[in-house]
């Protein structure tokens, strides 16, 4: 006989099966809550279209299918993007359809130039404001196209046509907003928290000398990723509520002060290393001087040995930090002046180290205080007029229109030579593959894939009418024999590797299958407008392979081009919202390089290092700038001053070097930074400037040394410069 389990072990089984209850409502349980919804949805435009007697009810199902995801403030955003991109696209297609509906050649020609200029400005505009061109050009073509061969109707179906894609967005928005709805705004909470964690974590081991070069490598690529992704999920989560509106420009705010805290915090370390590697007894005595500071700020970002965790623990880590940046400059004064009775004592490069560590610690505490003020529904540090601004190569977005454009007037001319029944539809269909795919990192796999998904569509469709539909009777039998082709197609959207047969399928399932209220059975038409579906498509994925495709070198090195272009940027641009701008830009030109890059890891890691000399550069300009700027209206600081000459002259061989790094430009770029920091040098024995005037002088000449200190790092892209021009072409990457 068994024994009886005991009643100890009977807490431990159900606490257990809670467990696994719990991970998979987290996990696996919100697809399937994604997936009811989006059905839920679809049937819900699909009954109230219905109803309403609309022409051809499958228009709001597939708008439901394009706007849903599986957060509501994502439904919302796509939703006002696509009714603002709906209405812009019917205004300009009436307006075609008015001009040159008599012209069938001409009018093919100008909708495909108006969905290139479109598809142009998705492809520039890199976040929900690319939907709203996508929308905008493909609703021309849309309504236009099959308008167009009864331009007599064209008012009344591009009104209904509107009211259709208006119902399957209030449908998709209300179900996603009221049916166990998923906020990216408390997403965002917990991004914050696990960001501020691991950016101390990286800051407490690093200064503990706990990180290898692999490591920093690692982590600042991520902390690139966590940056763009924030910034994706905070331009979402405005549309979820007040709540997350009252706090939005906390959280851009919080975002660009994480941007600059990582830069600066990388320019102090990197500044260590490069003095531990010189090796000298100046630069160990510096180190020495310096390092007891760095002990001091690990348990700065601590509340009572415990890691921040909360706004209000932030809270108390602004304080300490404040505390500390107060009092930091005096003790520096204290420690530079017992340097100073040293011989050969390393002043300079105790003054540049000094002066990073303070504007880090200041950083810091911005970003600190920031954090802990998202603990209140209103704060001053709401006040924020700095942006994110996301940075998109000019040549490569117009390609992208070009190419939509050559795509729709070929498969036009072929419709127009052909008279084939199906060419509005191949042409149509193409204009939305291109602007759809054009926003992916690998469009030509997204196309092909989309066609891929659109072929089982139409088999699935095929089944669905000419099996399924004569024996039903009744909108809820519709929706239960409707339930397992739907699902399908939604199931793979939940799943990276095959969200573009996902699109493909729920899309143009209901293009093919969805049902009217009048159904018409005509296999040879749905038979043509599946073969036109796939062929638009595959015709899409071989224009994407073959015209400049975005997955070639070329692209990649416009990018890396835009990218060293980031120091002209902070060099020569207005100081208003420079920093911003260039910390912003950077990033995301590395994030976009790192897209098309998957399966490169050499090209990541040159790219991350481009990134890391662009921002050590670029952030020692603006501050150097700033500094410049600050200097009181005195003859001794007049542009016209022979140091003021060199310095315009050291900023202008340096924007060149990174415009296009070559060993002549590094020469002369490494000779005017020196003669620079002589200038300056001479300045202050020249005469002696009260204090304050004295520290903006010292602090101009700690940047000059920093950014000599950049050029001449062994670990930057432009060491193989250094070799001289027989190496160089050999060293540096893409260099031009």
């Amino acid at each position: 006989m068994s024994a009886s389990p005991s009643p100890s072990s009977r807490p431990a089984s159900f606490a257990a099966l809670y467990s696994a209850a719990a991970d998979w409502a987290r996990t696996d349980g919100l697809t399937w809550v994604y997936l009811f919804k989006a059905l839920a949805a679809c049937f819900l435009a699909l009954g109230i279209a219905m109803k309403l007697d609309l022409p051809q009810p499958r228009t709001a199902m597939t708008t439901v299918f394009i706007v849903m995801q599986p957060q509501s403030g994502m439904v919302f955003a796509k939703s006002f993007y696509r009714i603002c991109g709906t209405l812009v696209g019917l205004v300009v297609m009436l307006a075609l359809i008015g001009l040159f509906a008599q012209q069938p050649e001409l009018f093919i020609v100008t909708t495909a130039i108006w969905v290139g200029i479109c598809t142009a400005g998705a492809a520039r505009n890199r976040n929900f404001k690319s939907y709203g061109f996508v929308l905008a050009g493909y609703t021309a073509a849309l309504i236009g196209i099959p308008a167009s061969q009864h331009p007599d109707g064209a008012f009344l179906s591009a009104l209904t046509r509107v009211a259709e894609v208006v119902v399957g967005i209030v449908c998709a928005g209300a179900v996603s907003g009221l049916v166990l709805p998923q906020f990216a705004g408390l997403q965002m909470r917990g991004t914050v928290r696990a960001r501020f964690s691991a950016f101390v974590e990286y800051v407490s081991t690093s200064l503990a000398g706990r990180n290898d070069r692999a490591q920093i490598e690692a982590t600042n690529a991520r902390f690139v990723a966590d940056i763009v992704g924030f910034e994706a999920a905070r331009s979402v989560a405005v549309f979820e509520g007040p709540d997350s509106r009252m706090r939005g420009g906390r959280l851009a705010r919080l975002n660009s002060e994480f941007m600059t805290a990582s830069t600066r915090f990388h320019a102090l370390h990197q500044l260590m290393n490069r003095l531990r590697d010189t090796n000298t007894s100046g630069a160990t005595v510096a180190i020495e001087a310096l390092e007891p500071y760095f002990k001091e700020i690990a348990p700065l970002l601590a509340k009572s040995g415990e890691p921040v965790l909360s706004a209000a623990d932030a809270a108390h880590a602004a304080a300490q930090l404040d505390a500390y940046k107060a009092e930091l400059p005096k003790r520096v004064r204290a420690t530079r002046a017992a340097l100073e009775t040293q011989p050969d004592a390393p002043l300079l490069d105790f003054d540049t180290g000094a002066e990073l560590l303070y504007r880090f610690i200041d950083d810091l505490h911005a970003y600190a205080a920031t954090y802990a003020s998202l603990a209140v529904d209103t704060h001053e540090r709401e006040r924020w007029i700095e942006r994110y601004e996301p940075k998109t190569n000019a040549i490569a977005a117009g390609v992208a229109g070009l190419r939509a454009a050559i795509v729709m007037m070929v498969l036009g001319a072929f419709w127009i030579a052909t008279a084939w029944p199906s060419g509005s539809t191949l042409v149509l269909t193409a204009a939305a593959t291109c602007a759809l795919a054009s926003s992916s990192p690998n469009p030509k796999r997204t196309a092909f894939q989309m066609a891929g998904g659109t072929l089982v569509a139409a088999v699935m469709g095929m089944i669905a009418v000419y099996s399924v539909y004569p024996h039903i009777d009744g909108f809820p039998l519709l929706c239960a024999a409707l339930t397992p082709f739907l699902l399908l197609g939604v199931f793979m959207t939940t799943r990276p590797a095959l969200a573009g047969y996902g699109v493909g399928y729920c899309i143009f399932f209901c293009f093919l299958a969805g049902p009217d209220n009048l159904i018409h059975y005509d296999p040879s038409g749905t038979i043509n407008d599946g073969i036109a579906l796939v062929l638009s498509m595959l015709v899409s994925s071989v224009a994407f392979a073959v015209l400049l495709p975005p997955s070639t070198p070329w692209l990649r090195n416009r990018l890396l081009v835009d990218l060293r272009r980031q120091v002209a940027l902070a060099s020569r641009v207005g100081m208003r919202r420079v920093r911003s701008r260039f910390e912003s830009g950077a990033r995301d030109l590395m994030f976009q390089i790192n897209a098309l890059a998957q399966n490169e890891p050499e090209l990541k890691r040159d790219t991350l290092r481009w990134l890391f000399s662009v921002l050590e550069v670029g952030n020692a300009m603006i501050d150097l700038r700033r500094e410049v700027a600050a200097l009181p209206a005195d003859a001794r600081y007049a542009k016209s001053m022979p140091w003021r000459i060199t310095l315009r002259a050291m900023r202008d061989a340096v924007t060149a070097l990174f415009e296009r790094p070559r060993a002549d430009r590094f020469d002369r770029a490494l000779s005017a930074t020196v003669d620079a920091i002589a200038a300056v040098q001479r300045m202050l024995t020249t005469f002696t400037p009260p204090r304050e005037e004295r520290h903006q002088l010292q602090r101009i000449l700690s940047q000059l040394h920093f950014i000599r200190t950049a050029l001449l790092d062994p670990q930057s892209p432009l060491e193989p410069l250094m070799r001289g021009p027989a190496n160089a072409s050999e060293g540096v990457r893409h260099a031009t």
